[in-house]
């Protein structure tokens, strides 16, 4: 039975071994995301200097750029770094309190894609039970809470370091949504002034992927972060709030599609949906009939607070 927390310290719980060859192979898909997300970045840097909208065939001259100029990838670094950061903190923040309850997980494994962003992210994996739901609560909450928390600062950095130009927000191949978070940024930094009209610097891109996460990873479903609060709370309904929740994203995929006139505004929640269905609706069982304190319930209204500051509707859509 894994300890409660205010009976062991972190220092005095055993580490998990980890092979050498898992680590190479950790910082194998660590460096390789660095990369994608560098090729990206500078990709969103190039647009940004010369005030031009995101345009994807403009995307691939660019990349052949950088394969004869591989120096111009140093563009992408504020991007690919501040992306980095904020989904290292997320995933430290799950794998240490996971060291803190004696709870076996590995390092963060990051995923490259060759997309517009470079990645889909990163996770741990947790391969040892969950005994209390404090510790479910505790490992949830930690990802979310550390990752704002970076995503903050960046975007004070990234909307001031961005610029004014007229409808610029809706112009290219892609329209990003705007989230309550970003919006009071902009709103601060360029009072009066429209969202359609800032071209977001690179850095608040990253900081907007890294709300997006937030976002995601909240939502009260399955084996999410936000689902994992939720069985904090409500074990008994979790598995029905989820499946209700799952609808309601289908629901918010067809409402995307008709209020923007848009398939492709309502396939990301099509497909997250889908996914979640597939892979992560199901949660582990956990026997513990004690309740939350007060200072985790503050936190899950925290948890709520930060999950409608970064929510929207329609994250990506086209003109």
């Amino acid at each position: 039975m894994v300890p409660n927390s205010s009976a062991v310290s972190l220092f005095s719980l055993p580490r998990p071994v980890v092979s050498a060859q898992r680590l190479l192979f950790h910082a194998f898909l660590f460096l390789l995301t660095l990369l994608t997300t560098t090729v990206s970045g500078a990709l969103l840097a190039q647009s940004f200097r010369s005030g031009s909208p995101v345009d994807l065939d403009r995307s691939i001259v660019l990349f052949l750029d950088f394969q004869k100029h591989p120096w111009l990838l140093l563009d992408g670094l504020p991007f690919s770094v501040t992306l980095l950061l904020i989904l290292l903190a997320h995933e430290m923040g799950h794998y240490l309190t996971c060291l803190h309850y004696g709870i076996d997980a590995t390092l963060p494994y990051f995923l490259p894609v060759p997309t517009l962003i470079g990645t889909v992210g990163a996770v741990i994996r947790i391969k040892s039970p969950i005994y209390t739901k404090r510790a479910l609560f505790d490992v949830g909450i930690a990802g979310p809470l550390a990752g704002f928390a970076l995503v903050l600062p960046a975007l004070a950095v990234g909307v001031a370091k961005s610029k004014v130009i007229h409808g610029i927000a809706t112009q290219g191949d892609i329209i990003f949504g705007t989230p309550l978070i970003i919006r009071f940024f902009e709103w601060a930094i360029f009072p009066g002034v429209a969202s359609s009209d800032i071209y977001l610097h690179p850095i608040a891109r990253a900081a907007w992927v890294g709300v997006l996460a937030t976002a995601l990873n909240l939502l009260p479903i399955g084996q999410l972060d936000g689902g994992h609060i939720l069985y904090s709370f409500f074990s008994k309904w979790h598995k029905r709030l989820s499946r209700i929740f799952v609808g309601g994203l289908l629901l918010l995929a067809v409402g995307t599609m008709f209020r923007y006139e848009d398939v492709w505004a309502g396939v990301p929640w099509v497909v997250w949906s889908v996914a979640l269905s597939i892979f992560a609706l199901k949660h582990p069982s956990i026997y513990d009939a004690s309740k939350m304190d007060s200072t985790r319930t503050r936190l899950a209204w925290l948890a709520l607070v930060i999950f409608v500051l970064s929510f929207t509707p329609a994250p990506v859509r086209t003109p």
